[in-house]
């Protein structure tokens, strides 16, 4: 296991089929806090009591109202450097797909065009009745939790709330990526959210080579990873495209 952005690109010039799983770590450079650190969402407002299906069933107004701010603080942040970094990389061909533990749809945002988002969005909402699903304008949502305009059911943000399944979709499309890929980039996540964090472990298995971004080690680090880029992802991901010798929109590579 080195530290080599060259090691790094001739690993996605020579794969066929590369797959970005980004966590956490990459949004937080955009202002978007993170949850499960001591100082993140979680140690503010437990999520036994406002990211539970239970607890929104048992109490909409109250934790409408949470998500409901949440989805305000990430309609203030944009794409930082590292998801125009990836989006970059997918479009001249050296990504295949994002599979995303975030549910903030930065990665959209900077042009990613195949996302597989695990937990959901925030950008949707859900009728917990009918399935229906439309767009969270959060400019025209009040405190009171949204109604479904086709049945009049409660509707909920489109996110997977603790207590509720991954989506299906979701489970199918990573499980077929981490079977066929044959490089994965880990970018700002250090393995604690399953399944999502099993899926560079499946993708080693079946041969692909691991490059990792990360701000410090992980169990990725000690156990799979082939190449470790150390740093914040703002900085490391443009200096990947940079060596890789592409110009990256919306940012400046770093030398």
């Amino acid at each position: 296991m080195e530290m080599s952005y060259e090691h790094a690109a001739a690993i996605l010039r020579e794969s066929r089929r590369s797959i970005a799983v980004t966590g956490a770590g990459i949004s937080v450079e955009s202002g978007i806090p993170d949850f499960r650190s001591p100082t993140g969402i979680w140690s503010k407002y437990p999520p036994e009591h406002y990211a539970t299906i239970d607890a929104y069933l048992a109490n909409p107004p109250k934790v409408w109202r949470f998500w409901r701010e949440l989805a305000i603080d990430f309609a203030e942040c944009g794409p930082n450097p590292a998801h125009f970094a990836l989006a970059t990389l997918e479009n001249h061909g050296y990504l295949k797909a994002v599979v995303t533990q975030n549910i903030d749809a930065l990665h959209q945002a900077a042009g990613s065009k195949s996302v597989v988002e695990y937990h959901g969005s925030a950008r949707n909402l859900f009728c917990l009745d009918c399935g229906a699903e439309r767009p969270m304008d959060i400019r025209t949502m009040s405190d009171t939790p949204p109604l479904c305009p086709v049945c009049n059911g409660l509707m909920k943000p489109g996110i997977v709330m603790f207590g509720e399944l991954i989506p299906q979709e979701a489970l199918r499309a990573s499980a077929e990526w981490g079977e066929t890929c044959d490089a994965v980039l880990i970018v700002g996540t250090s393995a604690q959210v399953y399944p999502a964090a099993d899926l560079p472990y499946m993708a080693k298995r079946n041969g692909a080579r691991i490059i990792e971004a990360n701000i410090e080690r992980t169990s990725f680090t000690e156990t799979i990873t082939d190449v470790f880029l150390q740093g914040p992802a703002g900085e490391t991901l443009p200096r990947l495209v940079h060596t890789l010798g592409l110009e990256m929109p919306g940012a400046s590579a770093a030398d």
